[in-house]
């Protein structure tokens, strides 16, 4: 795959190694989305001063992104699969300078939504284009655990999540919101020069076959090596439920009905297709792989509400402004890449997953007794504790999927582990949501801390009682994480 970029082989051996000029465009590329994920965590509010909107309204500003982006990331990742990373990282990247463009400029509410969506779709690409890399890297060097490549990408995303809302309140107090979306220009004209700079000009995964009579002959159309009915059902499934969680009311249950009816009929597809978009027979079989997804989901109400519905509270409800909201969560920052480059020399997961749990536990717990007028102590408190299960869980999952996905759908597979993720994400938002109102107070933390505490709970279980945790990857079957 990296046929103009190979590595150097290492010292007294002739096996290459990971090409390390690939690193730059594959960390930039993947924090696209983490970043816009946090950054516009405290500047929530004062878009909500600024344009007359409530927080019921400017939680579609998070909802809006993570849509996009749930929708897009396995759409995009199977495209990777297909016709390898480079095209689909320019063309991603290239559209998130336009959102920062149409978000700086926005007029109204409307518009900015508008923006956060284009944000959503135009950083779909960076994550699974760069665990297609190190798939394709791993193949190319003959090294199945690039366990410091999968640590690089785990604690620069990790950096970005955790350092983004300081990154935010320091670029309100400079320029205000605005700053938080012009932002992504200069992100993307640096993302997409070195994407054109040193991303490998691949072939496309699936090629013409020789024929015995020295003809050839495609192995399907473009059409059916994407299923594109199988997306289109995918699409209306996701967006069906995904709405019907950014508002959870029994009014609309005709969204969930809608989700089901398309959710049944993208089942029969998938199983009918000869090149499906996604590989229910496969997946269905890999029960380490569904594990990993169901644990993404529930880690990430915890985290999101934590992100989003606490940074709120730290401003209305105790009164810090955007930068010192963003400042109270540098404990979280320095802990969350302390632990993930000491526990990323570990190819093991169980341990980081039950550390990250009992982490999470705890943290829900010491806000349940948070107050207007606590000492800012605990503030800070609550943010180390967290750094803990920031700095485990994202790394503990996303080495599962490496090595527990078909080798073939790598991109795919992680575009879908992303997908759980924001499904996650937005329960917190419409859990944040229900649990405040029109505004951040104290008895609505408590009340999302009960929600967050319970998603923690659940995802103790789901890793205590789960048997393919017992080894770690590499050493037996693939699947076993």
């Amino acid at each position: 795959m990296t046929d103009a970029k190979a590595g150097c082989p290492e010292a007294g051996t002739d096996k290459p190694v990971f090409d390390r000029r690939l690193l730059p465009p594959m960390l930039l590329g993947s924090v696209l989305n983490p970043i816009n994920s946090t950054i516009i965590a405290v500047a929530l509010v004062p878009i909500g001063r600024a344009l007359g909107a409530p927080a019921s309204q400017t939680a579609w500003l998070v909802s809006a992104l993570y849509l996009a982006t749930s929708l897009g990331q396995p759409v995009v990742g199977r495209l990777i699969d297909v016709f390898g990373p480079r095209r689909l990282f320019l063309l991603s990247t290239g559209l998130v300078g336009v959102a920062g463009v149409v978000g700086a400029l926005a007029p109204n509410l409307g518009v900015l939504i508008g923006a956060r969506v284009l944000l959503g779709f135009g950083t779909c690409a960076g994550y699974p284009a760069a665990m297609a890399l190190v798939r394709s890297e791993a193949e190319r060097t003959g090294r199945d655990s690039p366990g410091g490549v999968l640590t690089a990408l785990a604690v620069a995303n990790q950096t970005v999540a955790v350092v983004g809302p300081l990154l935010g309140g320091l670029l309100i107090a400079v320029g205000g919101w605005r700053a938080t979306f012009a932002l992504n220009v200069p992100l993307a004209l640096a993302a997409v020069l070195l994407g054109l700079l040193r991303l490998p000009k691949v072939k496309p995964a699936e090629e013409p076959t020789e024929e015995p009579t020295g003809g050839s002959t495609p192995r399907g159309s473009l059409a059916a090596r994407l299923d594109l009915p199988g997306m289109g059902l995918f699409a209306a499934m996701l967006v069906s439920l995904l709405l019907f969680l950014m508002n959870l009311h029994l009014r609309d249950w005709y969204l969930l009905a809608l989700a089901a009816a398309a959710g049944a009929a993208f089942a029969a597809r998938e199983l009918r297709a000869a090149t499906p978009f996604i590989d229910l027979r496969v997946l269905g079989g890999n029960t380490p792989l569904l594990a990993t997804y169901g644990r993404a989901l529930v880690a990430y109400v915890v985290s999101y509400s934590f992100l989003y519905g606490f940074t709120q509270w730290t401003e209305e409800g105790f009164g810090l402004t955007p930068f010192h909201a963003g400042l109270a969560q540098i404990p979280m920052f320095l802990l969350a890449i302390g632990v993930s480059v000491v526990s990323g020399r570990s190819t093991s997961v169980r341990g980081k997953l039950l550390l990250g749990a009992v982490g999470q536990i705890t943290a829900c717990s010491v806000i349940l007794v948070l107050g207007g007028d606590s000492p800012l102590w605990m503030l800070l408190l609550v943010a180390l504790i967290f750094g803990v299960p920031q700095g485990l869980n994202n790394l503990a999952l996303q080495n599962s999927v490496y090595f527990q996905a078909d080798p073939e759908r790598t991109a795919s597979s992680a575009g879908l582990l992303r997908t759980f993720a924001y499904i996650g994400s937005m329960v917190a938002s419409s859990a944040t949501a229900a649990s405040f109102g029109q505004h951040a107070d104290t008895g609505g933390l408590h009340r999302l801390a009960w929600v967050m505490l319970g998603a923690g709970v659940l995802y103790l279980l789901l890793t205590l009682f789960d048997r393919t945790l017992g080894r770690a990857p590499g050493t037996g079957t693939r699947a076993s994480a």
